[in-house]
């Protein structure tokens, strides 16, 4: 069951009108779904949406979801994965209490069953190898071909189906297949591959096997071992609706579970092929499975993501029958509507430029209470400390200046953040003509509101931090991976889209002195900036690094 209550009515979906009406007829009196990933990498915002459509279907009906491994090839499966796909569910919100499972937990069952087609003349042993039998699969539009090995005796394949258990042969040696009808319209009845030899240890059974099952044959029974009421997965699988049925009507299953398919999320700048997620890994384009790039549930976290954020999403992309495209723009409003909420506000220097305040007495600070949040006086207040050197954004200064520049300019004058107006008296430079540093004047009659003493009104309000109270940081501005919507179209290789300024890298960077204790779970925005997360896996004591989780505002759109 989902940790998660339902605090407003649910949107309406063809599968909850579905349910709704099981319900109704008493075909089923508890509702019972499955999440069933297979251990063989990260899990990604896709499976964010697979993940609250089950788990929140058995919260909203009263039932129960269950956690399971589709664990049936042990070449690509690893603990690894195990363990990040139980802590991305978690980390969405979900919990499936007392029912974790394992594809492998139900073997010895799944071996038994597939004795019992042998025996029935519905299995054979096929000593074809896998480009023969590729060959004599047929195409979309010319039926397939009998293998010569399809009416072996019931004796004789049980024999070979044993020894294959045995580990008598080595890998591709042999198969199990389904006896189906090699003439039918659907590819996937052309008698399926049930098992194949392995000669590697499980990650959760170790090497008590020599033959693991294909998924089709695995994933079915284990629904029905598991009394799952509604089989609901993506549009991929519909083609295999008609397998999945087969196997129930052919052997004697517990229950008769029902397969459901939606439209999968599809989203733009990014890709999420495991194969290819797998591959920026491989190659060291990005850091890990968990960078803050990758659309991964475990990079989107580590970003500073939320999962309510990501619950948001899910629930306004709705559920449907047809594929479509949904903008990363959508994703990345969601985020910031939720840390809207949520952040509390601090002030940022990522490219600090000094200024030396000439008329403010030397030593002296002065403690100006801000608020956390503008909207939000529960949230309680900060203390930030004005002196007479402070850090300054060098976006934040120009000696010539644009019309409608309403920043610091020699002569101009700006209003700092919760402190004092400031004019620009003069500019220091080096033998190169680089900026050191700026001289100031500050109005004292200018605290409050943006008048200076005499009346008139300042246009301009730029952030600021104290030069001797500021933390040292480095930031990470991350942006989206890839510059085009849709990488992965086919027919190119999608790493040629790879954005080279994904990432940014800022170390100097002067934040206020309230951020030297912040909380590692804790988003702030860093006010003009953006949202902002300190990174969990890199910062050390002393030593913080920041993530940007997201702009103020989408930059893409006039891209």
């Amino acid at each position: 069951m989902s940790t998660i209550e339902q605090t407003a009515p649910a949107a309406s979906n063809f599968l909850r009108t579905i349910i709704d009406e099981d319900v109704k007829s008493g075909r089923h009196t508890t509702i019972v779904t499955r999440f069933p990933p297979e251990p063989n990498g990260y899990l990604h915002i896709g499976h964010a949406k697979s993940i609250c459509i089950n788990f929140g279907l058995a919260r909203d009906f009263g039932g129960r979801c269950h956690l399971r491994f589709d664990d049936t090839n042990p070449a690509k499966e690893e603990q690894e994965y195990i363990d990040s796909i139980k802590e991305s569910v978690r980390w969405l919100g979900f919990d499936w209490g007392e029912n974790l499972h394992y594809a492998s937990d139900y073997f010895e069952q799944l071996y038994q069953w597939a004795e019992y087609l042998i025996r029935e003349g519905k299995a054979y042993v096929e000593d074809l190898n896998a480009e023969e039998m590729r060959a004599y699969r047929g195409t979309l539009t010319e039926a397939g071909k009998e293998s010569p090995y399809r009416n072996r005796s019931v004796e004789e394949n049980l024999d070979l189906f044993r020894r294959m258990k045995a580990g008598e042969f080595p890998d591709g040696a042999r198969v199990l297949r389904a006896r189906i009808d090699m003439a039918s319209s659907n590819m996937n009845l052309r008698d399926p591959v049930l098992y194949r030899i392995i000669h590697a240890p499980h990650p959760h059974v170790g090497d008590a096997w020599k033959i693991y099952p294909m998924y089709d044959f695995a994933h079915g029974q284990s629904d029905a071992i598991e009394g799952i009421t509604h089989s609901i997965c993506t549009l991929e699988f519909e083609d295999h609706k008609p397998l999945y049925e087969w196997f129930l009507e052919n052997l004697p299953v517990p229950s008769k579970p029902r397969q459901y398919e939606f439209a999968r999320l599809n989203l733009t700048y990014t890709v999420m092929s495991k194969r290819k997620l797998q591959e920026l890994v491989q190659l060291g384009i990005v850091s890990g499975w968990d960078d803050p790039r990758l659309p991964t549930l475990m990079g989107i976290k580590r970003r500073g993501y939320t999962a309510a954020a990501v619950r948001a999403f899910c629930e306004t992309i709705g559920v449907g029958r047809s594929d479509s495209w949904i903008d990363m723009s959508i994703l990345e409003e969601c985020v910031r509507t939720d840390l809207n909420e949520t952040a509390p506000r601090a002030m940022a220097v990522l490219r600090p430029l000094k200024v030396v305040i000439d008329n403010w007495p030397a030593g002296e600070v002065e403690e100006i209470v801000a608020p956390n949040h503008p909207q939000k006086p529960e949230m309680g207040s900060r203390t930030v400390h004005f002196s007479r050197e402070i850090w300054i954004d060098s976006d934040d200064f120009m000696e010539d200046p644009p019309k409608g520049f309403h920043r610091l300019m020699v002569g101009g004058e700006v209003k700092l953040r919760f402190g004092y107006i400031v004019k620009c008296t003069g500019v220091v430079k080096d033998e190169d003509g680089r900026i050191l540093e700026l001289r100031c004047q500050y109005d004292p009659g200018s605290r409050e509101g943006i008048h200076t003493s005499d009346g008139r009104k300042v246009k301009g309000v730029i952030h600021w931090v104290s030069a001797s109270h500021a933390v040292n940081a480095e930031v990470r501005l991350f942006d989206r991976l890839f510059s085009d919507p849709n990488p992965d179209r086919g027919g190119v290789d999608y790493k040629q889209f790879l954005n080279p300024l994904s990432v940014e890298r800022l170390s100097g960077c002067k934040l206020e002195a309230s951020l030297a204790a912040a909380d590692r779970e804790t988003r702030f925005q860093f006010e003009r900036l953006g949202y902002f997360r300190q990174d969990p896996k890199d910062s050390l004591p002393g030593q913080p690094v920041f993530n940007r989780v997201v702009t103020l505002r989408d930059a893409w759109t006039k891209k």
